[in-house]
């Protein structure tokens, strides 16, 4: 599931396009116009709009997602909530990559650039990457992983964006790969 441009998305298609077990099946994304169209072109993954309708009733959406055999989740770059009732249907198969070292700078509204941006206002020497399992509220389902990364005080948002990016290439697919396992 993804919002945004879907660069992880793309890394997830390309990891798992030959795994002797897992594919990716579906590519759902919650805004029309969001990059992550043009990756399940790409990768000839199908794609689901999750329009408002589907948002408001989460069984017609599990009922989708059970329709397309969906055993896992991984939210990369999604931003909205998760409804309980597809937390309950998929326990511990769901897990979110967020662009910070969890618990800090989490939440509701703590995504991309505006997590970047309180890291680096709040002057810290690391950040990184969590792996988490989802629960029914933000960031707070138990950490799979965390993998870190020095910043200096030059580092600019951009610099620290490009830190995070490089971390969620390495070890997103890994993760993703290992969590399905468990």
């Amino acid at each position: 599931m993804a919002s945004g441009k879907g660069s992880n998305a793309d890394r997830l298609c390309t990891h798992f396009k030959h795994h002797p077990s897992a594919r990716i099946h579906l590519i759902v994304c919650d805004r029309e116009t969001a990059g992550v169209y043009e990756i399940a072109r790409i990768h000839r993954v199908p794609i689901l709009y999750l329009n408002a309708e589907l948002r408001k009733d989460p069984v017609a959406f599990l009922r989708l997602l059970k329709s397309h055999e969906i055993t896992f989740i991984v939210l990369a770059g999604y931003l909205r909530l998760i409804p309980t009732t597809i937390v309950e249907a998929y326990p511990k198969r769901i897990i979110n990559l967020h662009p910070a070292l969890l618990p800090k700078f989490g939440g509701k509204g703590m995504h991309g650039r505006h997590v970047h941006e309180t890291v680096k206002a709040a002057g810290e020497k690391e950040t990184g990457i969590t792996i988490h399992y989802v629960n029914e509220n933000y960031d707070e389902g138990a950490i799979i992983e965390q993998h870190k990364v020095d910043l200096s005080p030059d580092d600019s948002v951009d610099d620290i964006a490009g830190k995070i990016a490089r971390l969620e290439y390495e070890y997103l697919p890994k993760a993703v790969e290992r969590a399905m396992s468990n």
